[in-house]
């Protein structure tokens, strides 16, 4: 897997050699991009983002926003057997001074209470067993970390049927393989 744009394109991304993690395909990744660079649903400026990777994993999607330079990436992960394979990523890439590594379970911690930063993007890549991303949905608008105008990108088994909040809702939807991708809007 490498990065496929931008000022870091072609650097090779470290990924785990345990099961338990799914880094992004890099097809899947570029779609994304295209779809955001690309399509006149979105009304964001994509330099002057501010990104949250939530289940950042190796942090292929955040590492691709810094890459095509975002404003600031803030990377959520809590295991420990993909951590340090993250913080060599980042370290790989060398004076990277527009992110942070937040190491807490987003069920768990209280990580939504603690940023003073709205966010224009929110990548979220759970598992694709978990079934409680709705709590995430819920924490994100009761903390009202979204911009105007912000996108959510969910990451989701191409099976798996998720049901929204109202106050969210689907701009497009993109199957990959076995993934798919979904873009939302926040409606309030």
């Amino acid at each position: 897997m490498r990065i496929i744009s931008g000022s870091f394109k072609g650097k090779k991304i470290l990924e785990p050699k345990d099961k338990k993690t799914r880094p992004l395909k890099d097809l899947a990744k570029e779609s994304i991009f295209n779809i955001i660079n690309h399509s006149n649903k979105f009304k964001i400026d994509f330099n002057n983002s501010t990104i949250l990777d939530l289940f950042s994993g190796v942090g292929s999607f955040g590492l691709e926003c810094l890459s095509r330079g975002v404003k600031e990436v803030f990377f959520i992960e809590n295991y420990i057997g993909v951590l340090p394979i993250l913080e060599k990523n980042l370290s790989n890439l060398k004076s990277i001074n527009n992110c942070k590594i937040i190491k807490k379970d987003i069920y768990k911690d209280d990580i939504f209470n603690n940023f003073e930063n709205k966010f224009d993007i929110i990548f979220l890549d759970p598992p694709y067993k978990d079934k409680n991303i709705n709590i995430i949905f819920e924490k994100i608008t009761d903390y009202k970390i979204l911009k105007k105008n912000a996108i959510i990108i969910l990451h989701r088994h191409h099976k798996e049927e998720d049901i929204f909040p109202k106050n969210f809702k689907i701009i497009e939807e993109k199957k990959y393989g076995i993934s798919k991708i979904i873009f939302l809007s926040n409606l309030s």
